[in-house]
């Protein structure tokens, strides 16, 4: 017979309201103001990718490299996240922030669960071209592989519509799985010693239990981030920091202390 005496409940979540991701939001800008060099080398370094996909994918039209490229994305993110959480942490006890304690914090997580979720946003990602491509194959079927990014005038074509009615709502399932089991679950795993499956389940609880205003932050987060985008990625020096900063502190609010 197992015994379960000293297995841990779930974290407790709490109920959610719009004013706590105004509250998020504002302690997020208020930390990139405090300690603004971090959010900017972090922002960098994927404002940075993002511009190498760009050139990888629509300039040099260089469709297989940009595979494995594109997987640093959801590789290194988890890690790049936990900086910014650090950062939060330090600021919010009245500690000293330093490149030493971040970099340290984020060497430490080798050993704990940020590689395994790092894994699962992987997979999810590599399910996400998976069915890309199956999107494409099955809206324009035997006709010759376009790049739809140097060729825009194929998406008005009855498959063109096709193919993005279809890529939206499979684009949409898996974002929004994606966003639910690593909202809260990344900032879970840093914070407690906890296993990613628990993370995971959590912040999908979360989610449910918060579903408006949860699907409303990931809208937030998907604008922002859209909007950033736009001048060749470099909004997302000022735009990933803030947001990494502002999850941190919904995480504070959407997770009830242990007791």
């Amino acid at each position: 017979m197992t015994d379960t005496s000293d297995t841990k409940p779930l974290p407790q979540i709490a109920e959610l309201d719009f004013s706590d991701l105004k509250v998020a939001f504002g302690k997020g800008m208020s930390d990139f103001r405090k300690a603004p060099i971090y959010g900017i080398v972090f922002g960098t370094i994927f404002a940075a990718l993002g511009v190498v996909l760009y050139l990888q994918f629509v300039v040099w039209q260089s469709d297989i490299s940009i595979i494995p490229l594109a997987a640093g994305f959801p590789l290194i993110g988890p890690f790049v996240a936990v900086g910014m959480y650090e950062v939060s942490r330090l600021l919010e006890r009245g500690e000293s922030v330093s490149w030493m304690t971040v970099a340290q914090a984020i060497y430490a997580e080798r050993k704990r669960q940020i590689p395994s979720i790092a894994f699962v946003v992987l997979f999810i990602f590599l399910i996400w071209v998976y069915m890309a491509h199956l999107v494409f194959a099955l809206s324009f079927g035997l006709k010759p592989l376009t790049n739809v990014m140097t060729s825009a005038d194929i998406l008005l074509t009855k498959e063109g519509i096709t193919m993005l009615l279809m890529g939206t709502v499979v684009g949409g399932f898996l974002s929004f799985v994606l966003f639910s089991v690593t909202v809260i679950g990344i900032p879970l795993l840093v914070d407690r010693e906890i296993d990613v499956v628990t993370a995971m389940i959590t912040s999908f609880s979360l989610v449910l239990n918060n579903l408006v205003v949860m699907l409303s932050w990931g809208a937030i987060v998907g604008v922002l981030l859209l909007i950033a985008m736009t001048p060749i990625f470099m909004g997302l020096i000022v735009v990933l920091p803030v947001l990494g900063h502002a999850t941190w502190h919904l995480y504070k609010l959407a997770i009830l202390p242990e007791e």
